[in-house]
């Protein structure tokens, strides 16, 4: 056996019997062998030799199909992202790995062959064509012998018709995986590919297209032509692969393609005329069945068989039209191709409907016919003779067929089937919530199709469809609707004129028809009206969000809340679960009036919620929870009145729900705007307090964490005390907050968020009752892992917190948690971040300017603790006072620090005068300068002597924290007005500072002793700012 590569650590060398033991222990039937085996499986894959061995086990036919299997699903998990590492395979093996894989070309276990597949186009994307020159060679070998074999050959060969598939499924699964190469060796290979490949395989599929081209009925009970329509399959997506990757290069003038484009030109020609020949053929053959009767296992095959290979072309067609549109519609006979495509349409609903079903043995095959509608709408956008912009086509469309593709849409494709009423009946919220998706299945399903296609006509042909509508609108709305006939087609025309409002609205009178039409039909109490009244419903919610007209008709929400409350006859759920969603938009429209609301406001509120309470899919309850919320934001604090009742459902909700996190965090988004509509309103304290402590508890916070928060945030910005009299406050959340402080990493800003949002709130309560653990969980969280951007959000906090309470709460809490000593270490770290830095020294201020004494209470507290001179904290925190001013570019921050230092000063300490004759004084005329130029400024403007430049510019908007819209915004700024830094004057502050140090270090001739060593002209410049000069 071949060594492993003698590169960093040691690899163990695999033991092929025990390899062998532990795959066939993996492969058992017997759980406790399979649970036994799983840890040894992983241990062995990392072992030299591993890949080499499974892909031996899987490729020998003696060995138990079972182990095989696994044997090459553990070798395709594993191996092809190691297939390079010299760890784990050498080049010896990799050469038997390649060989072997082409063993596999005759292997009658699916899962194994399809297995290989992938694990040769995974290789060959490696080593092809260098380390595998002979690939394409040995693949394209066995397919022509075995295609010799099959067209030669009049008896049939089951082993090579077998090899035929699996090389032809081989080169399928190689073209792909290059297909999908954007480096330029991949793209260099793909052109070699196709150079070796395009020309023989259309002369192979050309051969086996003859043969199926002739087929007869009494053909498709033998097994060769099941045969020939499988090859011929896979031969096709071959030609299909080179093709669509050819397509939008043919148009790079700098890629050499051009070679190439009389050959797409050819297959895409020939497979337009194929398509007609075996559609037709296809046609011929399924009547004459169903009319003998026949049924045998090969003659349903051969006709599956037959149905995909016809489906294939329409999937090119489709694929070409979507990489170029501009240009599919100018390729020879692509228009034609559509025509065709979309007179088969035609055709299917001139017959019975029965002929129209999803099996492979339908006339006409609902997927076939969807691939025509998607082709003929997709290409309507380059048919229209009023396009905007870009060449003009000759292919337009004429008014009659317009006109008659309109009707054939509205008459048959758009109406309810008996399929849909069932559903509709068996399941009424599976079915609402299937017709919710439609918007992103429409490719998959007739009726939204021909929903699509209508609307592409009535945009690009509006003024042939326009008239058509509104004609048939006006015929329609005045015939009796009695019986389910009519009752179906209203439905339908209702459909069409929403689907296409934004084209009708000019023609079609909303109001009137809903005076005069829609609120009897909304009232109607026959037994198939629910089937109009959804469909009004989502008609009204389709015209007003489209803007067609404003959503301030009272005649709107009459409507729309009788469906939605209506429980006598003619009505039912889904009438009531499309009028909510049709509530929800109407209401969220620019043009949406409350004061016409309100008077249906409490109907839509209650019965949304005990519409909740009632539905039983998840989905259902999700979709009217959206409905709710919306109407509560877009209601404002008109909710307030319906605020209980609308809490008072909330929880058993809340409890039935289980473990449907969706639904649960659409709950918590509902009470967030409820608290945020209503504002200062503590009532929901009792809701809110629980839904905020099971969001976050363990196990549900990682489902729910983001959206408590945001209702616990919204709850206390909105709130004006953190108390609530007889039941749980806010402030009962609080040790909630210092816990996730402490230690959640990934939720610390918005935590911070909301403790900050606390103390604007009543910052006394909760230091009274939670200083210590909360400063303990500030200090934790900036000592940890904590990001810069959230060390520097608790510091702002900390600011905060200093100026809305007083020291006498904070000042200890401060101490015993290490705050000044974690401060004092930032400033003696070399590497700390400036702007950390900063803010540090803003604290600093703040402290001093709220209570000096506390300051050097704290100074000297923290000097005991670090066991250092107090000097030396002095030292640190003076001299990054200095360095940081220059950091400091707004003029209130550089204020904020004059006043900080100010306050410093009048304390007397001899390491603060020590620095006046210099920093501090050239602080503090740096700062006079700012404010002498300010007040000039004021003057001129006859503002207030303390009015600044900087006061009359907003703060950054930072500041408000996002909190804008809530009560929280107004204290803050209030809190801004009353801010010392703009209602203290600076020169008064710092002359009394002055006075006050003078006295606190002994009198004037002490106090001279530090003035005396200032430069004259500055200190003469000082005494001139101080004097008012």
């Amino acid at each position: 056996m071949a060594k492993p590569s003698n590169l960093g650590s040691i690899t163990k060398i695999v033991d092929p019997q025990e390899l062998y033991r532990v795959i066939t222990q993996a492969s058992s039937q017997n759980p406790a062998e399979v649970h036994a085996s799983s840890k040894r499986v992983e241990e062995l894959l990392d072992y030299f030799g591993t890949f080499d061995g499974l892909h031996e086990i899987a490729a020998t036919r003696s060995v138990p199909l079972p182990v095989r299997k696994q044997s090459i699903i553990q070798f395709k998990n594993k191996a092809l992202n190691h297939w390079r590492s010299r760890k784990l395979l050498s080049d010896e093996q990799r050469v038997r790995i390649r060989s072997r894989c082409l063993t596999f070309i005759d292997e009658e276990d699916d899962t194994i062959a399809e297995c290989n597949e992938v694990i040769v186009a995974k290789i060959a994307r490696q080593d092809y064509p260098v380390n595998w020159p002979l690939l394409l060679a040995d693949i394209m070998d066995v397919i022509r012998t075995n295609l010799e074999v099959l067209c030669g050959s009049p008896n049939n060969d089951p082993r090579s018709t077998l090899a035929l598939r699996r090389g032809l499924a081989l080169l399928n699964s190689v073209l792909k995986e290059f297909s999908g190469v954007k480096l330029l060796a991949g793209v260099n290979t793909m052109v070699n590919i196709i150079n070796q490949l395009h020309e023989v395989m259309f002369d192979y599929y050309s051969k086996l297209s003859s043969m199926i081209s002739a087929l007869v009925p009494l053909a498709l009970s033998d097994q060769r032509t099941a045969d020939n329509l499988i090859v011929a399959h896979f031969m096709y997506k071959c030609l299909v692969k080179m093709a669509l990757w050819l397509w939008p290069r043919l148009f790079h003038p700098q890629g050499g393609f051009a070679k190439l484009e009389p050959w797409f030109l050819q297959l895409f020609q020939s497979s337009t005329g194929q398509l007609k020949i075996l559609f037709e053929l296809r046609t011929n053959l399924v009547i004459t069945l169903r009319a003998s009767g026949a049924s045998d296992r090969l003659t349903l095959l051969s006709i599956d068989r037959l149905t995909r290979h016809v489906r294939v072309f329409g999937k090119f067609f489709r694929r070409l039209q979507q990489l170029k549109p501009d240009k599919f519609v100018q390729l020879p006979t692509g228009n034609e191709i559509v025509f065709y495509y979309w007179d088969r349409v035609v055709q299917a609903t001139n017959g019975p409907p029965e002929l129209i079903q999803d099996a492979p043995t339908a006339v006409f095959p609902v997927r076939f016919l969807l691939q025509a509608m998607v082709l003929f709408k997709e290409n309507l956008s380059r048919w229209t003779p009023f396009r905007k912009g870009g060449p003009k086509t000759e292919t337009t469309l004429s008014q009659e067929f317009v006109e008659d593709a309109v009707r054939l849409l509205v008459t048959r494709f758009i109406p309810l089937n008996l399929a849909d009423l069932q559903g509709w009946m068996s399941d009424p919220e599976e079915w609402v919530n299937l017709e919710d998706k439609e918007n992103d299945q429409w490719e998959y399903e007739l009726r939204p199709c021909g929903e699509r296609v209508l609307m592409t006509l009535s945009s690009q042909y509006k003024v042939y469809v326009t008239p058509l509508l509104e004609t048939t609108f006006k015929q329609i709305i005045a015939q009796p609707t009695v019986d389910s006939a009519s009752v179906i087609q209203k439905e339908a025309l209702y459909c069409a004129i929403g689907r296409c409002a934004t084209h009708l609205r000019e023609v079609i009178p909303f109001s009137q028809w809903l005076q005069h039409n829609l609120l009897a039909e909304a009232r109607e109490t026959n037994q198939y009206y629910p089937i109009i009244k959804r469909r009004i419903a989502w008609l009204i919610g389709k015209w007003i969000s489209d803007m067609c007209s404003p959503a301030n008709d009272p005649n709107v929400w009459d409507i729309l809340t009788h469906l939605l409350q209506d429980r006598g006859p003619g009505t039912d759920s889904v009438v009531r679960l499309t009028a909510a969603t049709a509530l929800q938009e109407c209401v969220d429209t620019l043009d949406f009036d409350i004061d016409v609301f309100v008077p249906y406001l409490p109907t839509a509120v209650t019965e949304l919620v005990k519409l909740m309470g009632e539905t039983d899919t998840i989905e259902a309850k999700q979709r009217l929870a959206k409905s709710l919320n919306v109407v509560i934001q877009r209601a404002g604090t008109r909710i307030t009145p319906h605020a209980q009742m609308i809490s008072e459902g909330i929880p058993q909700l809340w409890t039935a729900a289980g473990e449907e996190w969706l639904f649960k965090i659409q709950l918590l988004v509902v009470v967030t705007s409820l608290v945020s509509a209503m504002k200062e309103q503590t009532s929901l304290n009792g809701l809110i307090v629980p839904l905020v402590q099971d969001g976050l508890s363990p196990g549900v916070a990682v489902n729910l964490d983001e959206d408590a928060l945001n209702l616990w945030l919204a709850a206390v910005r909105n709130s004006s005390s953190l108390g609530y009299a007889g039941g749980p406050g806010l402030i009962d959340l609080v040790p909630l907050a210092v816990s996730l402080l402490s230690d959640n990493l990934d939720l610390l800003g918005k935590i911070v968020s909301i403790i900050e949002s606390c103390l604007f709130v009543d910052a006394p309560a909760v230091l009274q009752s939670f200083a210590q653990p909360l400063m303990n969980a500030f200090v934790k969280a900036l000592t940890g892992q904590a990001i810069m951007t959230n060390q520097k959000d608790i510091l702002i906090c900390l600011q905060f917190l200093t100026q809305l309470a007083p020291a006498t709460l904070w000042g200890q809490a401060m101490h015993f948690a290490g705050l000044v000593s974690h401060i004092v270490n930032l400033l003696n770290h070399d590497e700390s971040s400036p702007n950390l830095l900063t803010e540090c020294i803003y604290l600093l201020a703040r402290i001093a300017l709220a209570d000096r004494q506390m300051f050097l209470q704290l100074v000297s507290a923290t000097a005991e603790t670090m066991d250092l001179p107090e000097a030396k904290i002095w030292e640190a925190v003076l001299d990054h006072w200095w360095r940081q001013f220059d950091h400091m570019s707004e003029p209130r921050h550089r204020k904020l620090a004059a006043l900080g230092i100010a306050s410093l000063v009048s304390t007397g300490r001899p390491e603060v005068l020590d620095r006046l004759p210099n920093e501090i004084f050239n602080l503090w005329t740096d700062v006079f300068f700012e404010v002498k130029e300010s007040r000039s400024l004021a003057e001129n403007e006859d503002a207030s002597p303390l009015t600044l430049h900087w006061d009359l510019d907003q703060v950054p908007q930072s500041y408000y924290a996002d909190s804008e819209s809530t009560v929280e915004f107004d204290r803050r700024k209030t809190f801004l007005d009353n801010d010392p830094v703009r209602t203290m004057q600076l020169t008064s502050y710092v002359a009394a500072a002055l006075q006050e140090a003078e006295r606190a270090c002994g009198g004037i001739h002490i106090f001279n002793q530090y003035i005396s060593k200032t430069d004259p002209t500055l200190l003469k410049q000082l005494q001139n700012e101080l004097q008012g000069e």
